[in-house]
């Protein structure tokens, strides 16, 4: 869809080969942050793969986000076309030192949900499974896709751990165990804990903090 509109070549395994990852066939045969890495170094060289790597790394996290905040398959779809081709004609704009690559992508997505929204004339409804806040009327028209957008934001970090990382962090913050405790029913060593800890929340807190100007 997006790579179309764009007319980008794509050329895997030369993009794997410039960047540092491997390529199998249509997949790249490495860990999961691999592909994220891949395109991320892409995108900052202005690679012409850069593009459809960021879709194979983050298309289905911004469509998902998308279709959820419009509950449109069809806006969905425009939405997430228009996220990408704004990110890619601002890409001189992403900073690495601010967030990640998917937090600022998710952040124009939520520009261009806002914009569908208002060009419908209408105010997003509440999406499924996002709790509702006391914020002003003023600022409910926002609210709603903003913590929808936060919450994959999280979902996607964790997804993108490592195992041991993603159960350290899943039963600190799901089953509210304290480091010693996590340590004790893991096996780990208090500082291998503490370690997966630390990484966790620097990823978390880079992707949440990836949110992008308008463009």
């Amino acid at each position: 869809m997006v790579p179309d509109v764009l007319d980008l070549d794509l050329s895997a395994g030369s993009a794997a080969r410039r960047y540092g990852g491997r390529v199998v066939g249509d997949r790249r045969d490495v860990g999961v942050s691999d592909p994220e890495a891949i395109a991320t170094s892409a995108w900052l060289a202005a690679d012409p793969d850069a593009v459809r790597l960021a879709w194979e790394a983050w298309g289905a996290l911004v469509h998902g986000y998308c279709a959820k905040a419009l509950r449109d398959r069809e806006r969905a779809a425009d939405c997430t076309q228009e996220t990408f081709v704004s990110a890619w004609r601002a890409r001189e704009r992403f900073d690495p030192a601010r967030g990640t690559l998917a937090g600022w992508l998710l952040g124009i997505a939520r520009y261009r949900v806002l914009d569908a929204h208002r060009g419908a004339h209408r105010v997003p409804t509440p999406v499924e499974d996002v709790p509702q806040t006391s914020s002003p009327a003023s600022q409910g028209s926002q609210a709603a896709p903003d913590l929808l957008a936060d919450r994959m934001l999280i979902a996607h970090a964790l997804e993108s751990l490592p195992p041991a990382a993603r159960q350290v962090v899943e039963l600190a913050f799901y089953g509210d165990l304290t480091q010693a405790e996590i340590a004790e029913q893991t096996g780990l060593p208090i500082g291998t804990v503490k370690s997966h800890m630390r990484r966790a929340l620097l990823r978390l807190r880079a992707d949440l903090e990836g949110g992008a100007l308008d463009v």
